[in-house]
């Protein structure tokens, strides 16, 4: 036997040669037990996430945005419609190098430092997975110019869209509104998933109030594509549904008749049908171009705006808040005699001045010299001042709150539009606990003339003229006509909301009050006598003076308009409703620093009733040659 054989030990040999395979065998069935689940989790329980990741790699979701609804007036003429063109939009988070892209860009497309600033504010406003426009209204050149290196943007796309038109431009903008870029703070108040793919929403105006109708809902459409991204084949359409239309209430032709009837002056004119609430004209001037908002306002214009003296933006309809000066009194009128503090016979001497009892002060009167003995058609007529303190007196300023409120004042009338402001309607509790004061007595006569603390709006003013003209029934004022559904052509007329009624203790004082308005247009000592006697209609009005600047109530005479700074100048009202016996319109007038109602305003308001009562003059028939 060898040495070799002697060390030999085949037992151990064989023991450790099945170790081995016993541990490379549980080895490789690990490895091909972790491969199959690993394959299995792949293939199985992750199966519909690798299918989506698959298809998302050939396949793209496009949303399609819905087309806004379009804006109509009460005839059908359109308002606000929608023009085709091409926008250039950048998706912040999708661009490696913003600055870098935004260079290369420049000998594509014309942009200008106007449009990198437009950009630039949007983007601090827009979350970064959303697209953010860099310039509308691409030319046809632009458009070729980026389609043909399109590749080297990354994060850029040129999309068609339709950008809104406004076709009454600066006449409408405070009644329609304008459309705009969506924000981060817009984003919060709506549902985000529907406005995927939408760069705008309403803003202001209609546009805001009624933005659920008009935006419709959005499509969606599947397109696979190759590895470069290029559209091959359409997959899946799901179609959306455009805005609905809108019908509004506003008559165009009287909506620009009462802005040409305002001419240089800034002011207000808003035009009530009495009978069903709605707005038949709402101008507030100046205006703006709505446009400008549209395309991304830049931050100078925006300030230019803001900083206009004029203030463009303002509404004066829905927002001014002034004194309702003397187109209050036929309202105080009806209080007393209402309330029995004065009757129908009820007379007063106006020696152009008023003392409280037991007071030194004078309260005068516009016309210094006296108006002489007053009844309540006279007082109502030539805006006796003296007449309505005393009135006032009587009443005392619980009764006047309280009567007065039920026309509407001291709170917002409701109209479907935002910002409009309530005004205030004084009270003895108001100032109690707003100045932390009493009530004096002195107080209550300003109220009686429409002065002091008191604020209405214009729409207001109309409101109650109209409240007027019903003798205690109405509407609430709305701006919305209808709602079209332009896919089958159903037009949906909104109907009026009625108002409680005013009641009288005698229905009568109605056509008592009435009849004194009618004398202010169409009795020679009127104070709008000028703009009635010659109609073809009876109309009831009453003008109104409100004080900018504080006058003494010693000075003996007052101060001619003329010879005051224009931003000291009063304000002019004018409320008018027409035809007496069957009312059509109610208008409220207010011209800023033009000086007396009957001069200023009262014309307003008649070129407005005219336009909307008697009928254009028919043509001359054709001379047929024979």
């Amino acid at each position: 036997m060898s040495s070799y054989d002697a060390i030999k030990n085949l037992h151990e040999e064989k023991q450790t040669f099945l170790a081995r395979v016993v541990v490379g065998t549980t080895v490789c069935m690990l490895l091909i037990l972790t491969l199959a689940s690993r394959l299995v989790h792949l293939q199985v329980l992750q199966h519909d996430y690798f299918s989506v990741r698959s298809d998302e790699n050939r396949m793209r979701l496009q949303v399609i945005p819905p087309v806004r609804g379009l804006i109509y007036d009460r005839h059908g003429t359109l308002l606000a419609q929608n023009a085709p063109s091409f926008v250039l939009e950048i998706v912040p988070e999708k661009v490696p190098d913003l600055e870098d892209t935004l260079r290369r860009l420049t000998p594509l497309i014309h942009l200008t430092e106007k449009d990198f600033t437009r950009f630039r504010e949007r983007l601090r406003k827009t979350p970064k997975y959303r697209g953010v426009p860099l310039k509308p209204n691409l030319s046809p050149e632009e458009v070729a110019n980026y389609q043909i290196n399109r590749y080297d943007f990354p994060g850029v796309d040129i999309r068609p869209e339709l950008t809104r038109h406004y076709l009454l431009g600066a006449s409408a903008s405070h009644v329609i509104g304008y459309i705009g870029g969506i924000t981060e703070d817009d984003l919060a108040q709506v549902d985000e998933k529907a406005y995927r793919g939408t760069n705008y929403i309403g803003k202001t105006g209609v546009e805001k109030s009624h933005e659920d109708e008009l935006h419709g809902m959005l499509g969606t459409m599947i397109v696979e594509t190759n590895a470069a991204g290029r559209p091959l084949r359409e997959l899946d359409y799901r179609r959306g549904a455009p805005g609905r239309d809108v019908y509004l209430t506003l008559d165009a032709d009287l909506q620009l008749t009462a802005e040409q009837a305002l001419g240089e002056r800034n002011g207000a004119v808003v035009a009530i049908a009495p009978k069903t609430g709605e707005i038949l004209a709402l101008v507030s001037k100046p205006g703006f171009d709505p446009h400008l908002f549209v395309e991304g306002i830049d931050s100078i214009t925006y300030k230019a705006l803001n900083d206009d003296s004029t203030r463009p933006l303002f509404n004066r309809a829905l927002q001014g808040q002034y004194s309702p000066g003397s187109t209050i009194k036929p309202f105080m009128a009806l209080a007393g005699l209402d309330s029995g503090a004065i009757s129908a016979e009820h007379g007063e001497l106006c020696t152009g001045e008023f003392t409280l009892p037991g007071s030194d002060r004078k309260y005068r009167c516009w016309q210094r010299k006296g108006h002489g003995w007053m009844n309540l058609d006279r007082a109502v007529a030539q805006s006796c001042d003296v007449y309505f303190y005393q009135t006032a007196l009587s009443l005392g300023i619980d009764r006047i709150h309280g009567f007065l409120s039920q026309f509407g004042l001291g709170r917002s009338t409701g109209l479907d539009l935002p910002g409009e402001k309530a005004g205030l309607l004084p009270s003895r509790e108001w100032k109690r606990r707003v100045r932390r004061e009493n009530w004096y007595p002195g107080e209550t006569l300003n109220i009686g003339i429409g002065q002091g603390y008191f604020l209405t709006t214009p729409l207001q003013l109309a409101q109650m003229t109209a409240r007027m003209a019903m003798r205690g029934q109405g509407f609430r004022p709305h701006i919305i006509h209808a709602v079209g559904d332009p896919e089958n052509n159903v037009v949906t007329a909104v109907p009026p909301e009625p108002l409680p009624a005013i009641g009288l203790h005698d229905p009568q004082l109605w056509q008592r009050a009435i009849d004194a308005m009618e004398q202010v247009t169409h009795s020679p000592g009127g104070t709008a006598f000028r703009i009635g006697r010659d109609a073809a209609y009876r109309m009831a009005g009453k003008t109104g003076t409100v004080q900018v600047a504080g006058l003494s109530q010693d000075e003996a005479v007052a101060p001619k308009q003329e010879d005051l700074p224009e931003h000291l100048r009063d304000h002019a009202l004018f409320i008018a409703f027409a035809p007496t016996d069957d009312p059509q319109i109610a208008v409220a007038v207010l011209a800023e620093h033009s000086g007396s109602g009957s001069a200023a305003a009262a014309p307003i308001a008649r070129k407005v009733m005219d336009a909307f009562l008697v009928p254009p003059p028919s043509p001359p028939a054709e001379v047929v040659a024979q």
